[in-house]
């Protein structure tokens, strides 16, 4: 009859100790995915943007990207530079809207004629 104390304060003890590493293995886990991503992958993320909606503007009819640059921050996006007519204004601002991952545009574009 005096194993069974002992038995209950062993089983106690492993309760506590499995609850415990339970307790540090979710904490470990947690740890990377609350992670604030670093600078360079926020440039990297950035510069991908950046690309895409390059492309995008590339890709659209009745658009000319000549003189077009585009900078991202973050989701949002600065189109800047110039366009031969007030139409394409528009459609730069909407090409660049449509693209996954932009959250809002900026359109700095001004009115050039080509060749000026």
């Amino acid at each position: 009859m005096k194993a069974f104390p002992a038995i209950k304060v062993i089983g106690g003890a492993l309760i506590v100790l499995a609850s415990i590493n339970a307790y540090a293995q979710t904490a470990d886990a947690a740890s990377p995915a609350s992670a604030a991503p670093t600078a360079k992958q926020t440039k990297q993320a950035n510069r991908a943007l950046q690309r895409k909606v390059r492309s995008t503007l590339a890709k659209t009819k009745g658009l000319s990207v000549s003189n077009i640059t585009v900078r991202a921050r973050g989701g949002d996006v600065t189109l800047a530079g110039s366009v031969p007519e007030s139409a394409q204004l528009d459609i730069a601002t909407n090409a660049a809207k449509s693209v996954a991952g932009v959250t809002s545009v900026k359109n700095a574009l001004t009115i050039r004629a080509e060749g000026q």
